[in-house]
């Protein structure tokens, strides 16, 4: 097996520079703080591939290099996070489009039109302004992270990236050779939608990470046991 890469959970809170926003957070009391609590996200500290690329260039070097528990503070400048704003990426739709998939547009609201996701900015007559840029573009972003623990058990970094990829490693079985990484598939694959794209992922990562060329996905049908009869009492 190759050198494997790092695995770490960090805890972090993102911030809009400019304006000093908290915009994004793994705490959920700085989230309730900040009015950006959601019900449908668990806060807790994130499994992060060093040199993934899955984070910004910055972010990830001073990931790489800070100490475990001791937090980190860095300022990434708009032009190497999300980029500067495009005009051309405000656009003028008109509102029967909304209407006609049942939607009553308003500023703020969040929409997806033509697999472009974007922001309403206003509503006039008979036509809506949305906005398509990154919601981070035009940022300088500050990231405040902690690096809670580095793993380094081969299965539990094998499980970080099942949680990464897939959003939960329950039920699933992991065995990590020389040669090559086998996940034993948990039951919830045989029906889940999203299963077959997230596997293209999770072979990337494991390969990567564990740097092997092989990765086997097994998948396991039993049989269920007939209920022995029951005893008679005669």
């Amino acid at each position: 097996m190759a050198d494997a890469k790092r695995i770490v959970r960090i805890d972090y809170k993102a911030y809009f520079a400019d304006a000093d926003r908290l915009y994004d957070t793994t705490n959920a009391d700085a989230a309730k703080e900040a009015g950006i609590f959601n019900e449908k996200v668990t806060y807790a500290p994130m499994a992060y591939i060093i040199g993934s690329g899955s984070l910004y260039a910055d972010l990830d070097a001073a990931i790489a290099g800070a100490e475990i528990g001791k937090e980190t503070e860095v300022t990434i400048p708009c032009e190497k996070a999300a980029g500067a704003r495009n005009p051309r990426l405000i656009e003028l739709h008109p509102i029967k489009e909304f209407y006609k998939n049942e939607i009553n547009p308003y500023p703020g609201m969040s929409v997806s039109l033509g697999n472009r996701n974007g922001v309403v900015m206003s509503v006039g007559a008979g036509r809506v302004k949305v906005d398509f840029n990154n919601p981070l573009a035009g940022h300088d972003l500050k990231y405040e992270v902690t690096v809670v623990e580095e793993v380094t058990d081969p299965v539990e970094k094998a499980k970080c990236i099942m949680e990464m990829d897939f959003g939960t490693s329950e039920g699933f079985g992991f065995g990590i050779m020389e040669d090559k990484v086998v996940i034993t598939e948990a039951e919830i694959c045989k029906f889940h939608e999203g299963w077959a794209v997230a596997k293209y992922r999770l072979v990337s990562d494991y390969r990567n990470t564990f740097g092997v060329d092989r990765v086997e996905f097994v998948q396991v049908w039993e049989s269920k046991k007939a209920d022995a009869p029951a005893e008679s009492s005669e």
